[in-house]
């Protein structure tokens, strides 16, 4: 339905700035005048939405959370064009860790968003400001990316669902790259049942993106999916997160090893390189446009040969082969989102090894082509919000949508 004059009001009381969500909006006149021409048939009529900063929407420039890259797109990322055409209304542009560098929410010149949840917790990141606009109601949904767990870290922290779908099941023509090859446009919504919505208007096939791919027939377990779980997590010393873990109960227990391998691969190993092929000229040409804990990441993809990467290739499509073997005894595997949660006190003492901790069961999923949906579990027993993913190989996105709608309450 369209947007009446309660939910006009309430676009009208966001601050373009306030507490670090947003970077940029469109005013009020044009979202009323928006509104007022959307068909209220359309599937997603007057449902609002926001849009990571790294990401393009015409009318509004694009800053991947750096003023002196910024620029102005003439037309909409296909993804957004998609989601207006189905009814759905932009309100604006939102925080993000500098060049979508980071899981904690706090690299960003435009400020740092914090949890919903308070408590000086962080918000999460890359996907920082998309997370807490919808989890503090400005929008219905929102979009973010994901290429180590942008869409799922911030989603745990504050308490709402993330989706990263299989990669190329949504454009990402239009999205400032960040590992090119790795790249997830991800989607934010408090329910399911409208993240669903969403993700079946915006995804398919986009003939111009080379990156995008058709998504076969999904094919269904016979009969109840077979539930995968871990043991002998790292929960780096909370109790509060192992015990929320633990009340999950899977079918079977399997060995995430090789995943974790496969994670560790994204930053520790010449994947940070390929961030280079896209943002190098800027550095070079601008290196005191970027912040300190950003250059850092990137330039230690500069210690990287060719032969490493084709190392890092090899063994990466062995630790394939042994997700494949995997999906032989399951069908879904549920992890943690996150270990544990930090401040931004915390993050500051360390901003880059607690980074990779926040993306210990995150990270591994594009590396090894899966699909994730990340929903909230409950609270630790220190108030922290908890979070679990649940995972699918490629194109089993229904699938994992389908068993994160049918989880208790408390699970979900």
């Amino acid at each position: 339905m369209v947007l009446d004059e309660t939910e006009l009001s309430t676009i009208d009381d966001v601050d373009g700035h306030e507490d670090a969500v947003w970077i940029s909006r469109f005013d009020a006149s044009e979202l009323h005048r928006r509104a007022a021409a959307v068909d209220p048939g359309l599937p997603l009529a007057g449902v609002t939405f926001a849009v990571k900063d790294n990401i393009d929407v015409a009318g509004l420039p694009t800053t991947a959370g750096c003023p002196d890259f910024a620029y102005l797109p003439e037309r909409n990322a296909p993804v957004v064009q998609r989601l207006v055409d189905a009814g759905a209304l932009v309100v604006g542009k939102t925080n993000l860790d500098q060049f979508a560098t980071g899981l904690t929410g706090t690299r960003s010149p435009y400020g740092a968003p914090a949890s919903v949840f308070g408590g000086g917790l962080i918000s999460g990141g890359s996907s920082s400001g998309s997370a807490v606009a919808v989890a503090d109601g400005s929008v219905d949904f929102a979009l973010g990316t994901d290429t180590a767990g942008s869409g799922r870290v911030p989603a745990a922290f504050n308490g709402i669902a993330g989706i990263k779908p299989t990669r190329g099941l949504l454009s990402t023509l239009g999205v400032v790259p960040a590992c090119r090859s790795l790249d997830c446009v991800s989607v934010f919504a408090r329910e399911l049942s409208l993240a669903d919505r969403v993700m079946r208007v915006a995804r398919g096939f986009v003939p111009e993106d080379p990156w995008s791919r058709r998504a076969p027939r999904e094919a269904r377990p016979a009969g109840r999916p077979r539930v995968g779980v871990a043991a002998g997590l790292d929960f780096f010393g909370d109790s509060g997160q192992e015990k929320a873990y633990a009340r999950f109960a899977g079918d079977v227990t399997v060995d995430v090893g090789p995943l974790l391998e496969a994670g560790d691969l994204l930053y520790r190993g010449p994947w940070v390189a390929e961030r280079l092929a896209d943002l190098g000229e800027f550095l070079t040409a601008r290196p005191e446009s970027v912040l300190p804990v950003t250059r850092r990441v990137l330039e230690t993809g500069l210690g990287f040969t060719a032969a490493d990467a084709f190392r890092a290739q090899h063994r990466l499509q062995e630790l394939r082969a042994a997700a494949d073997r995997m999906w032989e005894r399951i069908d879904v595997l549920v992890l943690p989102t996150v270990g544990t949660t930090f401040t931004h006190d915390e993050i500051a003492a360390d901003p880059i090894g607690r980074n990779l901790i926040l993306g210990r069961y995150t990270q591994f999923a594009n590396l090894l082509d899966m699909a994730a949906v990340t929903v909230p579990n409950g609270f630790t027993e220190e108030g922290r919000p908890a979070s679990l993913t649940l995972f699918g190989p490629a194109f089993s996105d229904d699938l994992l949508m389908a068993l994160a709608r049918s989880l208790p309450p408390e699970e979900r």
